[in-house]
């Protein structure tokens, strides 16, 4: 049965659903209603003034959503490049680069082990607020988890070939369209996105969006949506909620 959806209800969101890919029509009846289906009806007192195809639909919201995103990182004092991979609404695919060459990060000045915590940090902290920002997440919420993962290193490598500063698996980074994990800002970039869609999936559940960064999202699943019974998870998870009080606390 076709969704009816009267336009006094939906009109200024039905033609906005980022992720649709049913086909839009648009009817009026006799009164001078006017309804959106996402299928054609076969009613006579409905007249089809309009349909529009899903493609368009999905093009014109992705170009959107990229520049409300170009502008909230231009007030940042940064600029998004095109976009490329996969990603919700053409999000997560975004890559960013500086607007200017004084914003560049001097990623291979010095050796990352040279620099304290706090220098290392200080380093990342605009890409984290930019990126922050276009996923709508904390900015503490992704210190705390890079804090975790790699201590502000870029360079790092784990035993299991997880690598940057979020520690992106090569199958994760492919997925959303991470060409260089050793890359600051795709880095950060993916890893964001990841976290994003798995705080989707698991409801805002912070404790289980976390679980599923560390030991995937399917361990979570198969464990009844609960955090798996792995030491390394839970003591994961409880790592970035205790980096994660500390940067809220300003520490």
């Amino acid at each position: 049965m076709p969704r009816v959806m009267p336009v006094l209800m939906i009109a200024a969101s039905a033609l906005l659903l980022a992720d649709a890919r049913a086909d839009v029509y648009k009817y009026v009846d006799a009164k001078g209603n006017t309804y959106f289906t996402d299928a054609p009806l076969t009613d006579s007192k409905y007249r089809l003034t309009w349909k529009r195809e899903s493609t368009p639909v999905v093009v014109n919201n992705r170009q959107r959503v990229i520049s409300e995103n170009r502008q909230r990182l231009a007030n940042l004092g940064l600029r998004l490049g095109p976009a490329v991979g996969r990603g919700p609404a053409g999000v997560a695919a975004l890559s960013l680069k500086p607007a200017t060459a004084r914003l560049a990060p001097a990623f291979a000045s010095a050796p990352a082990t040279d620099q304290s915590l706090t220098t290392r940090r200080a380093r990342f902290e605009r890409i984290i607020n930019a990126y922050a920002q276009v996923y709508g997440l904390s900015p503490q919420l992704l210190h705390a988890v890079i804090r975790t993962e790699s201590a502000y290193n870029h360079e790092a490598v784990s035993r299991a070939g997880a690598e940057g500063l979020m520690q992106l698996m090569p199958d994760t980074a492919a997925r959303y369209g991470v060409k260089d994990s050793f890359n600051p800002v795709e880095n950060i970039r993916g890893g964001a996105a990841y976290l994003h869609d798995l705080l989707k999936m698991f409801g805002q559940d912070m404790r289980l969006a976390l679980a599923g960064y560390n030991a995937g999202e399917n361990a979570v699943i198969r464990n009844g949506n609960q955090i798996p019974p792995y030491a390394e998870t839970q003591n994961y998870v409880r790592k970035v909620l205790q980096y994660l009080w500390t940067e809220q606390a300003g520490g």
